[in-house]
Order: C-alpha cells, then sequence, then structure tokens
C-alpha cells in the first residue's frame, strides 16, 4: 500500500533540536482520518508492534501495574554496513482519558530514551505525534543518524496508520 494511498489528506511534520552533550528531541505528526480509540488499540498492542513497527525485531510485556506497563524491546537495523542492534527496558504510562502514552527507559543501550505518543481529534480530523527525547551511548556518532532517526520516526507513524486502517477495515 503506497503511502498516497493511505494518506489522503494526511501529511507529516517533523521537528528536531540539537541539545547540548549529543542530545536530539524530535517531534513528528500524522494528520489522518481514523477513529482515535482504534489508533490507541495498536499503540497498546505492545506483544504485536514487532508485527507492523519496522526495524522492531521484539516487544515483550514484561508487566502491568494499573495504567503503568514494563515493556522490553529490540531494534536491529542496518547503517552505513554495519548491523546496529539496541535494546531497552521501558516503563510506560497510559492516560487513556488524554490520547497519551508517555514512556521513559529504566534500562538501556542509550544514554537517554524517553518520550510520548499523543493522540489528538478535532474537526479535521485525527493527528498521531511522536515526540523523542534520545542521547546515544558514548562514542554514538548522533550526527550520522540524525536522518535516519527522522525517517524512522516517519516510517514509524506510517506503520501505526497502516495497522489501524488495516484493524478498522
Amino acid at each position: 500500500m503506497s503511502d498516497s494511498l493511505i494518506c489522503g489528506l494526511d501529511t507529516i511534520q517533523q521537528d528536531m533540536e540539537r541539545l547540548p552533550q549529543g542530545v536530539r528531541r524530535l517531534a513528528v505528526q500524522l494528520r489522518m482520518d481514523l477513529d482515535p480509540a482504534c489508533i490507541w488499540t495498536v499503540l497498546t498492542d505492545y506483544t504485536n508492534l514487532h508485527c507492523f513497527i519496522p526495524n522492531l525485531e521484539t516487544s515483550r510485556l514484561l508487566w502491568r501495574r494499573a495504567n503503568v506497563v514494563g515493556l522490553e524491546q529490540e531494534g536491529c537495523q542496518n547503517f552505513m554496513g554495519l548491523r546496529f542492534k539496541a535494546q531497552v527496558q521501558l516503563e510506560l504510562t497510559e492516560r487513556p482519558e488524554q490520547g497519551r502514552l508517555d514512556f521513559v527507559m529504566v534500562k538501556g543501550d542509550f544514554r537517554r530514551f524517553e518520550g510520548a505518543w499523543q493522540i489528538g481529534h478535532d474537526s479535521a480530523g485525527t493527528t498521531l505525534l511522536y515526540e523523542l527525547t534520545v542521547q546515544g551511548f558514548t562514542g554514538m556518532p548522533i550526527g550520522l543518524i540524525e536522518q535516519r532517526l527522522r525517517d524512522d520516526l516517519a516510517t514509524n507513524l506510517r506503520a501505526v496508520q497502516r495497522e489501524a486502517i488495516s484493524r478498522a477495515a
């Protein structure tokens, strides 16, 4: 399915901020014509995220305590001829009444990895916003992977969109 077929009025907006010590703050937003509840269901299908999010090899629910979830994920991709793997254990806080899913790394291969998914809805449709603040491990050439981060975040939003469309059909 091409992006032009699933996007119609949809647009992706991206912003990246370079912060000191190799920290990057990225925000990617996609506007679409989908039910926010369907998007929420896709985002919180933790054990199946790896089935539709590219470069995510595993996603495993570790525990759940009311609206707080422990999740372990491993991603993998080829970059500049090298195979790069990263693993994180995340703590996610579900705020369904706000359409917000906050996450923070509690253990993993980054010095910092935190952010949120935010679902919004107005008369023009539904928005899905993904915000990420990331700081690589010592020696990681963050400048070299900035564009890859941008591409991957947009791809992840499109993957969530495609899965939501598929489930809504």
